[in-house]
C-alpha cells in the first residue's frame, strides 16, 4: 500500500458504489475497519425499493436509480429488484394524509377500501379499514448488489484494505498521509463514506463534523402459522410504527419502525423493541407467531436535515458521502455518479438531469450544528 489518487473510509454501499464508478478514472483503495465490507448497516437492511421513501428532495435519486437497478448495474449482471408492491395502512382515513400527499405521476398510489385490503393482507384484524397500494415497491438484492459493486471496483483495478480502521490523517500540499490499520498510505482526496462514524472520520481529518447521527431500527424474523406469505406485500403503517413483509412461505420480517439514538457500534436487537415489534404485529393481523427466529438492529444515520451529504468540504481534499439514513441502498446507483461527477470535477446535470446536486452539499445552509 502505498500512493492512491483516492481513498475511500468505508467499505459499504456507499463506499462499493462510488468505488465502482471511480476506479476506472482514479487509483482507488477502500479501507474497511472490520474484517469484510458491510459488515454494519449494509449487511443488515431489509431494503425494499420503495418511489416515495425519503420524502420528495430524496424521491430524485430514488427515481434515478431505478433504472440502473434493474438493469444489474453496474455490471449488467441481472436485475436486483423483484417487485412486491406496498400497502400503507390506517385506522382513520386523515392518517393517510402524509401518504396520499405523495402521489405522483411518476409513482402513482392508489386508496384502497377494506375489501381491497382483505384480498392483499388476509387475517387483517378489525378497524384496519383504509390503505393505499403502491405498487412500485421492490425487494432489493442487498448482498448480490454490494457483492457486484466489490467485485467490479476490484475489476476497475481497485483495492480493498480490510482490518483497517483510519487512526489518523494529515495533509501537507495536495496530500493526505493516512494511518490505517498498520498501514502509512498516501491519497490526494480522501472520501468519508463511513457511515455511523462519520462524524468521528471527520474530526481525525481535521475536518468540522456536520451532526450526522446513528439510530438504531430492529428487524426480527418470526416463523407464522400460516403460509402463502412469500409474495405478501410489504405492510406500512400510516402513523410509522411498524412494518412487515413476507420472508419465505411462512415467515416475515417485522420492525417496530425504532429510531433510538445511539453511539456508532455493533448494534444488537434489544428485547424491548423485539417485543414491541410483535406485540404490533399481533394487533394488525390474526396470524400465529410460532416462534422468533432471529433479531437484529442496524444503525441509519442521518445529518441534521435528514438529508444525505454529497460533497467537497472546506476542508481541502475531504470528500463527504455520508448521511443516507434508511435510503442508501435503494439511491446507491445515483447517489454513486452524482459523487462520482462531483469528485472528479464533472457536470452531474449531464448525467443526472432531474437531481439537484446543491441539496446535498455540505456547504448548505444551517447544515452545520452551531
Amino acid at each position: 500500500m502505498s500512493d492512491f489518487d483516492v481513498i475511500i473510509v468505508g467499505g459499504g454501499i456507499a463506499g462499493a458504489s462510488l468505488g465502482a464508478e471511480v476506479a476506472a478514472r482514479r487509483r482507488t483503495l477502500i479501507i474497511e475497519a472490520e474484517d469484510q465490507c458491510g459488515y454494519h448497516t449494509t449487511g443488515r437492511s431489509a431494503a425494499f425499493w420503495l418511489a416515495h421513501y425519503g420524502g420528495p428532495e430524496v424521491m430524485p435519486l430514488t427515481l434515478a436509480s431505478h433504472p440502473f437497478l434493474v438493469e444489474g448495474w453496474p455490471s449488467g449482471e441481472r436485475s436486483w429488484l423483484h417487485t412486491r408492491g406496498a400497502v400503507t395502512i390506517a385506522r382513520k382515513y386523515l392518517e393517510l394524509r402524509e401518504t396520499l400527499a405523495a402521489n405522483s405521476r411518476e409513482a402513482p398510489l392508489t386508496e384502497m377500501k377494506r375489501a381491497e385490503l382483505d384480498q392483499r393482507i388476509p387475517g387483517l384484524r378489525e378497524g384496519w379499514d383504509h390503505g393505499v397500494w403502491d405498487p412500485s415497491c421492490a425487494d432489493i438484492d442487498v448482498g448480490g448488489l454490494h457483492q457486484a459493486c466489490l467485485a467490479h471496483f476490484r475489476r476497475e483495478g481497485g483495492k480493498i484494505l480490510c482490518s483497517a480502521p483510519l487512526t489518523s490523517a494529515s495533509r501537507s500540499g495536495d496530500h493526505w498521509t493516512i494511518e490505517a490499520g498498520s498501514e502509512k498510505i498516501t491519497a490526494n482526496i480522501i472520501v468519508n463514506a463511513s457511515g455511523a462514524w462519520a462524524d468521528e472520520v471527520a474530526g481525525r481529518c481535521g475536518a468540522q463534523p456536520l451532526g450526522i447521527k446513528p439510530y438504531r431500527r430492529t428487524i426480527t424474523q418470526l416463523r407464522i402459522g400460516r403460509t402463502g406469505l412469500r409474495d405478501l406485500p410489504l405492510i406500512n403503517d400510516a402513523l410509522e410504527r411498524f412494518y412487515f413483509k413476507g420472508e419465505g412461505d411462512n415467515r416475515v420480517w417485522v420492525s417496530p419502525h425504532d429510531e433510538t439514538a445511539s453511539d456508532p457500534c455493533d448494534a444488537a436487537a434489544e428485547e424491548i423493541d423485539i417485543a414491541t415489534a410483535i406485540d404490533r404485529f399481533q394487533s394488525v393481523v390474526d396470524w400465529p407467531v410460532e416462534v422468533v427466529e432471529r433479531s437484529w438492529a442496524g444503525l441509519r444515520s442521518f445529518a441534521p436535515d435528514r438529508l444525505p451529504v454529497f460533497g467537497f468540504d472546506s476542508t481541502p481534499g475531504f470528500f463527504w458521502c455520508a448521511g443516507q439514513g434508511g435510503f442508501g441502498i435503494q439511491t446507491s446507483p445515483a447517489a454513486a455518479k452524482l459523487c462520482a461527477t462531483l469528485l472528479l470535477g464533472e457536470d452531474p446535470r449531464d448525467s443526472l438531469p432531474r437531481v439537484n446536486p446543491a441539496a446535498f452539499s455540505p456547504q448548505r445552509s444551517d447544515l452545520r450544528p452551531k
